[in-house]
């Protein structure tokens, strides 16, 4: 993985544990549903941002490679992840 994507990925990383830390904290305090609910959504998008920034870079080099190749069977190994990826 490029280096500067490992070093964001991380950072963001980081970032949404303190939102579930910050998240737990609100339960253990009772506090209102709706703000709980609305922490919770934040962490899921930033979840889902680091997801994108991943997946942009497994296209970028593994699947780039990959496809360039002249390896069938690596061809549709990347093939059948990114499928596998997209099922769930």
């Amino acid at each position: 993985m490029d280096k500067a994507v490992s070093q964001k990925v991380l950072k963001n990383l980081n970032r949404v544990e303190g939102q579930v830390r910050g998240i737990t904290k609100m339960v253990d305090e009772d506090r209102y549903c709706i703000d709980i609910v609305t922490q919770i959504e934040a962490a899921r998008a930033a979840l889902a941002r680091i997801e994108s920034d991943l997946l942009r870079q497994h296209l970028g080099h593994c699947v780039h490679r990959a496809m360039n190749s002249k390896n069938g069977a690596e061809q549709e190994k990347v093939i059948a992840e990114l499928v596998g990826v997209f099922r769930r």
